[in-house]
């Protein structure tokens, strides 16, 4: 792989499920790159495709999920989706670290977080029985849990919340992997704690020069550790660009109402909020997914979903608003 490729490049990428009532895009033709050392937010509302595009990257999907579409190209291999399962699994973990978004449910609760964590070193083969206990102390330490000699013998029920997202952390690091896919790693923790969990995932892409997915429906999270930014509504990307060109011209309707919706006004002033509700993904409306809730709306929204359009230097959105030939 050349230096001016990307490490990660994902096209059309599209996971189906199929129902009693039909078939349901939770993923519908998403794209994007990711390069090594940059990091990439996906945000969007709970149910935009966020999570399942992660699992889709990964091969997590489980039936009746089917992942179609692509290629996923990474790291100079064509498309991760042809490869066997055993050429999948020898990836994930090694080169492609995740962190889950609830660690209570991620770990396993009948095994202490050091027999866990020598686990990824012991199968991908990154240390030996006799010295992965060497490793995994110094992985304890790196991200930062105190008297990690007496902590690596602790069942997760034994610690807080943050700590075992710290142990997620450890884990995904543990082979040193190229890209980091954290799903809303800051999920159920106080203010505090996701400041910490946040300041350590940057530490450890800058000291490990990863490549970093943020998934997150947290504006604030991706305004602040974020290169580049993808905004998700129903299973697509609707605006992409850099991130703090995005945030300061926000040119999809969806986005705007994002940001506008974010408390810090002027105080006693009601807070902006999006009409609606997010749509059924077994019942879209037949034209832009946005269109029954945008205040924008005209009569081509409601025929085909727009195509992306380019919106500025890097930035496309999602929406007839910008389409050239309808001037």
């Amino acid at each position: 792989m050349t230096p001016e490729q990307p490490l990660l490049r994902v096209e059309d990428l599209t996971t189906t499920f199929t129902m009693p009532s039909g078939t349901v895009r939770a993923v519908d033709h998403v794209s994007f790159e990711l390069r090594r050392g940059e990091t990439l937010g996906i945000v969007g509302e709970s149910g935009s495709g966020k999570s399942m595009t992660a699992l889709s990257i990964l091969r997590l999907v489980q039936p009746p999920g089917k992942i179609q579409g692509g290629p996923i190209s990474f790291n100079g291999r064509h498309d991760l989706l042809e490869l066997s399962e055993r050429g999948m699994r020898a990836i994930r973990g090694a080169e492609i670290g995740f962190i889950f978004q609830e660690p209570m449910t991620a770990l396993n609760p009948v095994f202490t977080i050091g027999d866990q964590i020598a686990e990824a070193l012991l199968v991908h083969r990154r240390a030996t029985r006799s010295g992965a206990r060497t490793k995994v102390l110094e992985l304890l330490e790196a991200v930062r849990i105190p008297d990690p000699v007496r902590r690596l013998r602790d069942y997760p029920h034994q610690m807080s919340g943050g700590m075992r997202q710290r142990v997620l952390i450890a884990i995904a690091l543990a082979c040193q992997p190229l890209l980091l896919i954290a799903d809303e790693p800051t999920t159920a923790l106080d203010v505090t704690i996701q400041a910490e969990i946040l300041d350590l995932l940057q530490e450890m892409k800058e000291k490990f020069h990863l490549a970093l997915l943020l998934i997150t429906h947290d504006l604030g999270v991706v305004a602040g550790h974020a290169d580049r930014v993808a905004v998700m509504y129903a299973g697509r990307i609707v605006e992409s660009g850099p991130m703090r060109q995005v945030f300061r011209s926000p040119e999809h309707p969806y986005t705007r109402g994002l940001l506008a919706s974010i408390p810090g006004g002027v105080p006693g002033q009601r807070l902006q909020a999006i009409e609606g509700t997010v749509p059924n993904l077994a019942n879209l409306p037949g034209g832009c997914a946005f269109e029954p809730r945008c205040p924008y709306r005209f009569d081509l929204c409601s025929t085909l979903p727009p195509d992306a359009y380019e919106v500025g230097p890097d930035q496309r959105a999602r929406c007839y608003l910008h389409d050239p030939g309808r001037a």
